[in-house]
């Protein structure tokens, strides 16, 4: 739902009704950011692995898709894939601790890819980045 902010006349969503899947082998680091999105509304659910994101993505629709570039268990490429198939409206931020891709040639072998970002980066400001793209699926 888009809706007006009155008091900042500026367009908002409402996160209220906005699901996000999470694909981060370091389970640690996935609560922090279910945590930050939870917060602002957003429901989201926390995978480990491609065979569990995969299953999520043929049970449940999301508007966007947080995947670590780098999963211990599977390949990030192989669930944006069936994302991009299954889901076609879900962004993915991909998020890495590394500096493959750097260059934004992710963008170019993605289709579905709206942001890359640090595995590091503040849990506050990827959960207002979510809301962003999430808003524009």
């Amino acid at each position: 739902m888009i809706g007006l902010n009155s008091s900042f006349n500026f367009p908002y969503f409402s996160v209220s009704a906005m699901k996000v899947l999470i694909v981060e082998c370091e389970c640690e680091l996935g609560l922090i950011w279910q945590r930050a999105l939870e917060r602002l509304g957003v429901q989201v659910v926390l995978v480990t692995d491609q065979a569990t994101a995969v299953q999520a993505l043929r049970d449940q629709s999301f508007e966007l898709i947080i995947l670590d570039l780098v999963l211990e268990n599977g390949s990030a490429f192989a669930i944006s894939d069936f994302a991009n198939y299954r889901r076609p409206a879900a962004q993915v931020m991909f998020v890495t601790n590394t500096s493959f891709f750097s260059d934004g040639s992710i963008f170019q072998h993605c289709s579905n890819a709206c942001a890359y970002v640090q595995s590091a980066t503040a849990p506050e400001d990827i959960a207002m980045m979510v809301t962003h793209y999430a808003a524009r699926a």
